[in-house]
């Protein structure tokens, strides 16, 4: 069975369509719990997710998604950890596409991702994701791993605050222990919205590179406050 964590913060405007999605879409059998880990939102999000009516565990935790998602892993009950950002919306069966993968012997993995916007960079950006190369990977295409995997890497890296997702990835390539489930996850476009597609696409290449030559967690975290945050 899957444990779905998503880590939130100030994510009222769509936590609750997604949680009724995953719900939604999904066989309920297959999903063990969802948890929501919240880093200290000061918006609604809190109060819609007690609201909902739903079986969602909640969590508070301190702020940071390496930790977070570390602190749902802990009070995860599945066999398989499936980590999802709260704008992003997997393809239907999501549960079942899983679940198969695992079942032939893949321990962890992704989606092929699709941005909501129609941009021509964010579309080719996107088809190149179907294939495995490692440049192609991020946290948007969601992670599912098994939770003995996930515990053997050690869970995420908690000392980088952003880059996360790609230092976990960068331990399951490592071990040849990935694969691209070929169903397209939609995710939201807001931040290339809200800088510029271009401008963006900049700066995260920038950090990649950075962290290719060796730069620090707090490197990284500094660029990332200093032009994106």
């Amino acid at each position: 069975m899957i444990s779905i964590i998503i880590p939130v913060l100030n994510e009222a405007e769509t936590i609750e369509k997604l949680l009724h999605y995953l719900i939604d879409c999904s066989e309920l059998k297959n999903i063990s719990q969802i948890i929501v880990v919240d880093g200290g939102s000061t918006d609604d999000t809190i109060d819609i997710v007690k609201n909902l009516g739903l079986n969602i565990k909640l969590i508070n935790s301190e702020k940071g998604r390496a930790k977070q998602m570390n602190n749902g892993a802990k009070a995860a009950k599945g066999d398989i950890l499936y980590f999802l950002h709260a704008d992003s919306f997997p393809p239907l069966n999501y549960d079942k596409h899983i679940i198969d993968e695992v079942k032939k012997g893949n321990n962890a993995g992704c989606f092929r991702l699709q941005f909501d916007n129609s941009h021509w960079w964010l579309r080719l950006a996107s088809w190149l994701t179907q294939f495995r190369w490692r440049a192609c990977r991020g946290g948007d295409q969601s992670q599912f791993i098994t939770k003995a995997l996930f515990d053997e890497i050690g869970g995420f890296d908690e000392s980088y605050t952003i880059y996360e997702d790609n230092i976990l990835i960068n331990e399951l390539y490592k071990r040849n222990e990935f694969v691209v489930i070929n169903k397209k996850i939609k995710t939201s476009a807001r931040l290339y919205e809200r800088h510029g597609v271009w401008k963006l696409q900049y700066h995260f290449w920038a950090i990649y590179v950075k962290k290719w030559f060796g730069a620090s967690a707090d490197e990284l975290l500094a660029y990332y406050k200093k032009y994106i945050a």
